[in-house]
């Protein structure tokens, strides 16, 4: 049924086709997507998430124009 398909191989039974080219390369390109936004992620929140310091720290540099009433 189907014929003989080029580019697939065929194990105990088992048919695999192999994936086009733009298949391959968006993966690729989601998974380079995916890790830099782990990476960046890891870079923000791992301290807090480490216990190295709590969520609230760090926010001393924004003064818009609250002034001393917090």
């Amino acid at each position: 049924m189907g014929g003989g398909h080029e580019g697939s191989t065929t194990y105990k039974g088992v048919t695999l086709h192999h994936p086009k080219r733009w298949h391959t390369v968006t993966g690729k390109g989601l998974c380079a997507i995916m890790w830099f936004w782990v990476l960046y992620r890891a870079k923000q929140d791992g301290p807090v998430v480490l216990g190295w310091r709590h969520p609230w720290e760090g926010h001393d540099d924004h003064s818009h124009g609250h002034g001393d009433k917090h």
